[in-house]
């Protein structure tokens, strides 16, 4: 159930920023927070990530249909002892969840987190962006130390 309160957490601060940008800045509209690294800027995208497959909206339902469903059975399956892979399969939820809203409401996903990485302007995000992001890394890393001890335990039964 943690899982599921932390999906709804991330699509109701995702749909309520997203609100907030629609409803405060014109398009293209940016304010500084920190100069020359942060700022919010009103952008759409009508694609995925780093604006590919622009217009493909049927894609981007389909997927995420399946990309849904692939997170609550995984939730319901591998999360209930795995808290860490819980918490990375509720953030995976919540952020395509998020954008999914986006995409059936407006055709387009809401942007409004424009970051610089030294004078490289990193593509435009979102919260649910950022949640899957953080989401794929934890669920990344829990695979990785997951590994480790399934490794762990051949090695001590092959000396016993």
């Amino acid at each position: 159930m943690l899982y599921y309160i932390i999906a709804l957490f991330i699509i109701a601060l995702d749909q309520l920023s997203k609100w907030l940008i629609v409803n405060e800045l014109e398009i293209g509209e940016r304010i500084p927070v920190i100069e020359n690294v942060l700022y919010i800027t009103s952008h759409r995208n009508q694609g995925a990530a780093w604006g590919i497959l622009q217009g493909q909206m049927w894609f981007f339902y389909v997927i995420t249909v399946i990309v849904v469903i692939g997170l609550v059975i995984y939730i319901q399956k591998y999360a209930k002892d795995q808290r860490l892979m819980g918490i990375a399969l509720g953030l995976m939820l919540g952020g395509a969840i998020g954008n999914f809203i986006d995409r059936v409401i407006h055709q387009e996903v809401v942007d409004f987190v424009q970051t610089y990485i030294g004078t490289y302007p990193f593509p435009i995000f979102n919260i649910a962006d950022s949640s899957l992001c953080v989401g794929v890394v934890l669920l990344f890393i829990v695979m990785l130390f997951e590994g480790k001890q399934e490794k762990e335990k051949v090695n001590e039964q092959h000396r016993n």
